[in-house]
């Protein structure tokens, strides 16, 4: 559970990263290019972020190993809604 921890705080810490992004866009302190790219990289590692704790509680739900989950590539993560 202590790995489920630190997922959850480093999502967290994405989040606020995305908020001060969007802020500081608005402050014009950044161009909306280098918003979007930091956006869209931060949106990649959230969705893998998400996925891998979605495996470890299925893990733990069915009775396996959480830490035998993996970071799948975001191409695979990204291509679930397609």
């Amino acid at each position: 559970m202590e790995q489920d921890q630190q997922i959850l705080a480093r999502i967290t810490a994405m989040v606020e990263d995305e908020r001060k992004l969007r802020e500081s866009l608005a402050a014009g302190d950044i161009d909306s290019t280098t918003e979007h790219q930091r956006l869209g990289e931060l949106e990649r590692e959230l969705d893998q972020c998400w996925d891998l704790l979605r495996q470890r509680r299925a893990k733990t739900e069915f009775g396996e190993n959480p830490d035998e989950a993996q970071v799948r590539p975001s191409s695979q993560v990204e291509g679930y809604l397609e």
